[in-house]
């Protein structure tokens, strides 16, 4: 007797749409490297103040618009000449002054008694620290000086208040992103569902709900914004959100027109004629197959969102000192642009940089997410 074996093949994995989806954005290489680059400012925002030495409000008075450089303050040549002004300051004759190690020692005299406390003068200053006076002498007319040199970086430079421009751009980085996401998320959230609720009810309810986009848009935004703003206070995570909730209405009539589109489908009759609930066809078929434009706006709108915030900044409703954005910096650095330019570079370089890693992303997401291409 002859026994047959019959090989038993292993079951078909199926493919989801999102799948197929997630292997052409992979593919898109400007979209791939732009997500890198965006992750990579986020994580230097989120990491780069906590690691930077200077906080984002410290004000260093002798370091004022100090120019982007890799190596230390004070510079060699500017020891010295500083020591000897603290020195003039306080009314004290030098006898004579050495530098050794970063440790500054000066035999120093006067014609009166000499006040211990005259080394206050030394802690106003931000290029020297731990001063000391020792070898007082009996008639306290003389005694020796030290202090150690208080060496700083600042590899962006300082601002027109003498801060560490690094440390503020990272902390600044927070803020732009944090707005731009938030009331991103917020206006997709309302505009997707209204937009798309309005289109494929049609008819009566179709008209009312669109008339209340159109009432919404003739009226003065900056009214809107003023009178959220005093609202939520001085919030601003609670005051963008409120931004993101009147931001929708662009998004509204996107969705809205991509749904009269896409309810006339085969794929959506056929679920309206298997007794599939409306809410489930709006969920399942309508909105997934908007995603597209939505992701387009998306892109657009964070900036967007961004540059409203430096105007309200502007006017004193936004981000107030010692908080700041990328907004705020590049306008206090394109007015200090000729005497400082890197006030203006540099957080110019992340916020462009920004903008255009958005714009790729947001291509390959259209490419990856077109129903045509499925």
């Amino acid at each position: 007797m002859t026994m047959t074996t019959q090989a038993v093949s292993a079951p078909v994995k199926g493919r989801s749409l999102w799948d197929d989806a997630k292997d052409r954005l992979l593919a898109n290489k400007a979209a791939v490297g732009s997500m890198i680059v965006l992750g990579l400012i986020a994580i230097i925002s989120i990491v780069g103040p906590m690691l930077s030495p200077h906080p984002f409000d410290k004000v260093y008075r002798d370091y004022v618009k100090v120019p982007a450089s890799l190596e230390a303050y004070p510079r060699a040549d500017q020891v010295q000449p500083a020591f000897e002004a603290l020195l003039k300051r306080a009314r004290l004759s030098i006898d004579s002054l050495t530098e050794t190690d970063g440790k500054i020692t000066a035999t120093v005299s006067s014609s009166r008694e000499i006040d211990p406390r005259i080394t206050r003068y030394f802690d106003r200053s931000d290029m020297f620290v731990n001063p000391s006076l020792e070898s007082m002498s009996e008639d306290k007319k003389s005694a020796v000086l030290n202090a150690d040199v208080n060496y700083l970086r600042f590899y962006f430079g300082t601002d027109a208040n003498g801060r560490d421009m690094m440390t503020r751009t990272f902390i600044a980085g927070r803020v732009s992103l944090t707005i731009g996401l938030l009331a991103t998320v917020v206006a997709i959230s309302i505009g997707v569902v209204y937009g798309a609720t309005s289109g494929y009810l049609g008819g009566r309810a179709d008209q009312m709900m669109m008339r209340v986009v159109d009432i919404l848009y003739s009226l003065p935004f900056i009214f809107f914004v003023i009178m959220l703003v005093v609202f939520f206070g001085r919030n601003f995570v609670l005051m963008f959100i409120a931004v993101g909730a009147v931001e929708w209405l662009d998004m509204a009539r996107i969705v809205r027109g991509q749904t009269l589109t896409i309810k006339r489908q085969e794929y959506v009759q056929a679920a309206e004629a298997m007794g599939v609930p409306d809410r489930g066809i709006l969920k399942r078929h309508i909105i997934p197959n908007t995603l597209g434009p939505v992701v387009v706006y998306m892109t657009l709108l964070v900036p967007k969102v961004i540059l409203l915030e430096s105007f309200l900044s502007f006017l004193g409703l936004g981000v107030q000192e010692p908080m700041t954005s990328w907004g705020v910096l590049i306008s206090e650095g394109a007015r200090n642009m000729q005497g400082a330019w890197w006030m203006l570079v540099f957080p110019s370089i992340f916020l462009t940089s920004t903008l255009f890693a958005l714009n790729f992303i947001g291509d390959g997401l259209r490419d990856a997410l077109d129903p045509k291409d499925r």
